[in-house]
């Protein structure tokens, strides 16, 4: 049975046929029940998939915490996440304008609503930056994020910032606010561009801030001294991944700077077919290797790197807490199966962080020969 190996710690699993085993030494504080039985062709043909189904349509129960189980699997070197012979189907996916703008509004336009019951006030769907250890404030923890993003361009008052894939614009009008910035935000969801656009001018910031509802593909020839671009890169897909840098060269001014932050697989890319099919339409999480080289081929330099992996294992921990805190709300206004697929979502991308098959990085860079615009240690970074 392909669970007997998969685990480091002791875990029981129930048949379909009522039949418990317990596969490891000790006793299991972790239970995996099979309600039904999903034929072993269908797992081999792709595990995240039979299983990640399974569990939303109730096949399978998981009595214990999904993070810790998806943690253990992705630690145990013989366990079906991470044998080949598990992981053959890979989702074919295109990433046109009109396929890249479908793919954001089916996740980002289920309702400003929706995120509201469990994000934070700020409206931040990425990873939160924890500066205390044992800081669990998120509120607190994403404005951290912000500021720490900010202040690693240097910025100058007065100069000009894109950011592409603007989400909620926390990042863009605290730019305007408290950085003295002029703004330019850009997004494919309709319900994020609208919330923007009443925060402008609800916050007076006409004058220096605007978003636009359009695919940053399509800004024709204008320049930005600064460049921030959060969670993005993971959705244009890895033929688009050249051209996305591309576009951020060619958008920022020669010795500007630019900080993109992206989830990156340190041991290569790839994709998931359960997270493509419900969660990330056309998601791929490319390789720090492939990455860097991206960079350097578009005539951008790295100026620094930060992995930030534990603070989005974190950040996903806060968020699932949140979600479960709502989870009836959730399943009246949606459906049980709704709820389910977004708990094992946060928690399995909790797990990922937590075994270091996924990682998160702040890419500082600047365009042209030198960063002749930045100081030359990393102190600055922690200014106020």
């Amino acid at each position: 049975m392909m669970l007997s190996k998969s685990f480091p710690f002791p875990v029981k699993v129930t048949y379909w046929d009522g039949k418990s085993e317990v596969y490891g030494n000790g006793n299991p504080d972790i239970e995996i029940v099979f309600n039904e039985k999903i034929p072993m062709s269908d797992i081999t043909r792709n595990a995240s998939l039979a299983l990640g189904e399974g569990y939303m349509d109730k096949k399978i129960e998981i009595h214990g915490s999904i993070q810790k189980l998806l943690m253990g699997a992705y630690e145990s070197a013989n366990s079906f996440m991470r044998s080949s012979k598990f992981r053959k189907f890979i989702p074919k996916q295109k990433h046109t304008e009109k396929q890249s703008q479908e793919d954001v509004q089916s996740h980002y336009d289920i309702g400003n609503d929706f995120y509201k019951m469990w994000l934070d006030p700020t409206l931040t769907y990425s990873c939160a930056y924890f500066v205390d250890d044992n800081q669990d404030d998120l509120e607190k923890a994403q404005i951290d994020k912000v500021h720490h993003i900010l202040n690693k361009l240097h910025p100058q008052k007065g100069k000009t910032l894109l950011d592409i894939g603007c989400g909620w614009g926390t990042l863009m009008l605290t730019a305007a606010k408290e950085y003295g910035l002029k703004v330019t935000g850009v997004t494919l969801s309709e319900e994020q561009y609208k919330l923007v656009q009443k925060r402008i001018y609800d916050e007076g910031l006409e004058d220096v801030a605007e978003v636009k509802l359009e695919d940053y593909r399509e800004l024709g020839n204008q320049q930005w001294d600064y460049i921030t671009s959060v969670g993005m890169f993971e959705h244009v897909g890895k033929e688009n991944l050249n051209q996305y840098f591309a576009d951020v060269s060619k958008y920022l001014k020669q010795d500007g700077v630019a900080l993109i932050h992206g989830i990156t697989r340190q041991q290569g890319g790839a994709t998931n077919a359960w997270l493509d099919k419900y969660i990330f339409p056309g998601g791929y999480l490319p390789g720090l290797a492939e990455i860097t080289g991206h960079i350097v081929d578009n005539d951008l330099q790295i100026a620094d790197m930060e992995m930030l992996r534990r603070h989005y294992q974190r950040t996903l921990e806060i968020w699932d807490k949140n979600f479960n805190s709502v989870r009836e709300e959730v399943e009246n206004k949606f459906s049980e199966r709704f709820a389910r697929m977004w708990d094992l979502y946060l928690q399995a991308c909790a797990a990922s962080f937590e075994s270091g098959n996924i990682d998160v990085v702040q890419y500082l860079m600047t365009k042209g020969p030198s960063a002749k615009n930045l100081p030359m240690t990393r102190k600055y970074m922690l200014a106020k």
